[in-house]
């Protein structure tokens, strides 16, 4: 697969785990905790760098959007394994890195408190989609997303011969 079709792939996964997870909040009432958005906005930010992969042209540019959006997705694997493993052991997560990430540095919850807005505690959104933890899911494609990613970097040449 050519690093043109990998950046859409990838950007378009990005932008459907972002959707998944508003239809799970909107429509199924699974509210998000800040962790919750955290990844959202993650998924948001690899979907960027995907379309600057698109836009950028030069293979630097590619490698420059392939490396920040890896960057991004191992971020979000350790916001989802954080998650699972810290903060929805506690009561609360406000005032946690990904509450003052969301809220107070981007303040992205004021400015479309719909998809933003942590609306419940990390232990009250552990929930199970089909018997595996919600941000489980949300791992897995933060990997798939980096294995992908990394695929980019690799040259032309390299990537027809496997």
């Amino acid at each position: 697969m050519n690093s043109t079709r990998l950046f859409a792939v990838v950007g378009l996964a990005s932008l459907g785990a972002v959707g998944a997870a508003l239809v799970s909040q909107h429509v199924f009432g699974m509210q998000p905790c800040p962790w919750c958005v955290l990844q959202r906005v993650i998924f948001l930010a690899i979907a960027i760098a995907c379309i600057a992969g698109l836009v950028w042209r030069s293979a630097a540019g590619r490698t420059v959007a392939a490396s920040f959006a890896i960057v991004l997705a191992v971020s979000g694997v350790a916001a989802a394994l954080w998650q699972h493993f810290q903060a929805a052991a506690s009561a609360s997560c406000n005032l946690t890195i990904a509450d003052k990430i969301v809220s107070g540095w981007l303040g992205l919850d004021s400015l479309w408190s719909d998809v933003f807005s942590p609306r419940a505690s990390c232990a009250d959104a552990a929930v199970n989609l089909l018997g595996v933890p919600y941000e489980f899911w949300s791992l897995a494609l933060f990997v798939l997303l980096a294995l992908a990613l990394v695929r980019a970097l690799r040259p032309a040449n390299q990537r027809r011969l496997t």
